[in-house]
């Protein structure tokens, strides 16, 4: 697997037991999410009209945090 440079996501809280989000797009094509306080944790992985349709959905409210937990 190709070596993914994350960043943090500027939205995220710095406070501890907060939602902490880290995105890596370095990758040609694909774009790696992970949970900062997990960083040997699950990635996952989208393709590029993937990620900006998942994206959209969470922005527009289509998605919320409690539906991605469960």
């Amino acid at each position: 697997m190709s070596d993914f440079a994350f960043v943090k996501s500027s939205h995220s809280g710095g406070n501890p037991g907060q939602d902490c989000v880290e995105v890596a797009t370095n990758v040609p094509a694909v774009v790696a999410v992970r949970d900062s306080k997990n960083p040997s944790g699950r990635t996952l992985l989208f393709a590029d009209r993937e990620w900006l349709a998942f994206r959209s959905a969470v922005v527009d409210g289509q998605i919320r945090a409690a539906s991605l937990t469960a």
